[in-house]
């Protein structure tokens, strides 16, 4: 983290707003607030934002709704917020390319903890992944990720926008191919911490990451399911230095 590290808070709630900007700001952050998603354009052009807290309850539009539509267009983190805690919605925000949820209500002592560990591994190379890629294409399939801007691409040259956790965790799929790693290895190379019991982070993930990949979940060619273990990449992967 650093002290430029700013924060969009999209909430409709003036405390919730006023309680995260004077904790956030206290502990080195800027923060912006904005009450809807009508302003969350204008705010993104206006200044860089290093990530967003969302509330999925917003007056003008569904709080999963913007989290879509954002995570089509940018790689922006974003921690959702929701009075609502049940896990359905939790499962449905991570599907929707959240790289966190939390349920209000919350100490922004824990929001900050979240802030603060979505920042890093987004931003630091995974746990067992080779830090010399950091320049690095890798190719499979048709599709190539650019890892020094963490974009993918189609065979038709087509952008793809990765959320951070499913850019971690493709990458980590990219040096151990054809290997199969557990749950617990995924979720500790992609977030660099342990799995906690009945934790389905990874297996949201790899449903958004197929879906990203055009990789048919009844039937997956590219990131497969081995029962009782956990997933085995199975694509033939190339690393270049070059993208051409």
């Amino acid at each position: 983290m650093t002290i430029s590290d700013h924060i969009l808070v999209i909430d409709d709630d003036p405390e919730i707003c006023q309680l995260v900007n004077d904790f956030f700001q206290k502990n080195g952050f800027q923060v912006t607030s904005i009450p809807s998603s009508k302003g969350l354009q204008d705010a993104l052009d206006r200044q860089k934002v290093d990530l967003i807290v969302l509330d999925l309850m917003l007056p003008d539009e569904d709080g999963l709704v913007v989290c879509r539509n954002l995570r089509s267009r940018s790689n922006i983190p974003v921690i959702i917020l929701s009075a609502r805690g049940e896990e359905m919605d939790r499962i449905i925000g991570l599907e929707m390319g959240a790289d966190d949820y939390l349920p209000k209500p919350f100490h922004p002592r824990e929001l900050l903890a979240r802030v603060k560990s979505v920042l890093r591994r987004t931003r630091a190379a995974p746990e067992e992944v080779d830090e010399d890629d950091s320049h690095a294409f890798y190719r499979f399939a048709g599709w190539t990720l650019d890892v020094a801007t963490r974009q993918l691409y189609s065979s038709r040259n087509e952008k793809i926008f990765l959320s951070g956790g499913e850019f971690s965790l493709l990458r980590v799929f990219l040096n151990h191919p054809n290997r199969v790693l557990t749950r617990d290895q995924l979720l500790a190379f992609s977030h660099g911490r342990e799995i906690e019991p009945y934790d389905r982070t990874i297996d949201m993930q790899i449903s958004r990451l197929r879906r990203r990949l055009n990789d048919d979940p009844k039937s997956p060619e590219l990131i497969k399911t081995v029962r009782s273990l956990g997933y085995v990449f199975s694509a033939r992967v190339e690393r270049t230095d070059s993208k051409s």
